[in-house]
């Protein structure tokens, strides 16, 4: 039975490198024979654009979750940040303009919170589930607060087309998501942080045994989760043209989802940047082609749904055993 019990392991491992591959290719192929204009250049080029952002979200958190944390902060970060940029660059609601270097002050808030949220959940022991909820509502409130009611529009004019530009036929959002999955691919293969991620997410209290600065590494897989997703909020806002609350409605479980289906488990340990990467295309290739064939929004979101539930049921499978219980 013991080797019975490897090679169902073996083939489940398989499953979880090839799998999401495999269903992004059985994906594309069934939509481009149901409407052939699927797989045109402009349409792929849609589904990039649509992808941008979800895979910078979804990058920054594979860090956390890989290290058995969850981060639920980021729509309050990309409000705060979206709102931010929009005030601090050449705008409809005050005189103040510091161009490039607004931009990156922008970053800050995301910064911010997510090195607080690590420091709750390391320092404070609060679980990363309510501590980074609490900060979601903190930094939407701020958003709130700033926004006033009155969305201001943003009238710098290399942000917007910046926002709005391609290069060599891709969007300049598109590349700057590429940019970071190869940033996150490098920091997690080969790096001490992305390393240790996988330690701690495999076993925290052997990790803390072993001497691994567990605390300092968690405080930075947060930070880089807020810096993240406060880059997505000012790149949704080059997009858009304006500075608004609802800038990141939705995506926190979209980005949830594209990590699970993806192969990174939510317990922790297994997984990475590319499986996340799958899993983002799989969902905008999905949410693509049921347009394509004319299912409805509402119905979208409960073929989401039950998405992330099968995706969860696959992840968690193998650790169904005598000896395991499944938190």
């Amino acid at each position: 039975m013991e080797p019975q019990h490897r090679q169902g392991i073996l083939r489940l491992t398989h499953w979880q490198l090839w799998g999401p591959g495999l269903a992004l290719t059985i994906l594309c192929l069934g939509f481009s024979l149901v409407e052939p204009r699927f797989a045109t250049l402009e349409n792929l080029q849609v589904i990039a654009d649509r992808a941008a952002i979800p895979l910078i979200l979804a990058v920054g958190m594979t860090f956390v979750v890989l290290q058995g944390s969850i981060d639920l902060s980021i729509e309050g970060v990309m409000a705060a940040c979206s709102l931010t940029v929009a005030m601090l660059i050449l705008n409809s609601r005050s005189g103040l303009n510091l161009g490039s270097l607004g931009i990156a002050l922008a970053l800050l808030p995301g910064l911010l919170i997510g090195f607080l949220n690590g420091l709750l959940v390391t320092r404070l022991r609060v679980p990363s589930f309510m501590a980074t909820l609490g900060a979601w509502s903190v930094a939407f409130g701020l958003a709130m607060l700033v926004s006033g009611g009155q969305p201001p529009l943003i009238q710098e004019q290399s942000f917007r087309s910046f926002g709005l530009g391609r290069t060599w036929a891709v969007s300049n959002l598109a590349l700057v998501a590429i940019v970071v999955l190869a940033f996150g691919y490098v920091l997690q293969n080969y790096t001490r942080f992305g390393r240790y991620s996988l330690a701690i997410g495999g076993g925290e209290e052997l990790a803390r045994l072993s001497g691994l600065p567990v605390d300092r590494y968690k405080v930075a897989a947060f930070a880089v989760s807020g810096l993240l997703a406060g880059l997505a909020g000012v790149l949704g806002s080059a997009r858009i043209g304006l500075g608004h609350v609802d800038i990141g409605l939705g995506q926190m479980l979209s980005t949830i989802t594209a990590v699970v289906i993806g192969g990174t488990s939510l317990s922790g340990g297994r997984g990475g940047i590319l499986q996340s990467a799958l899993g983002t295309l799989i969902l905008a290739v999905l949410a693509n082609g049921m347009i394509f064939v004319g299912i409805t929004p509402d119905l979208q979101k409960a073929v989401e749904g039950a998405i992330i539930l099968s995706a969860s049921l696959l992840a968690t499978w193998r650790l169904r055993s005598p000896l395991r219980i499944v938190r």
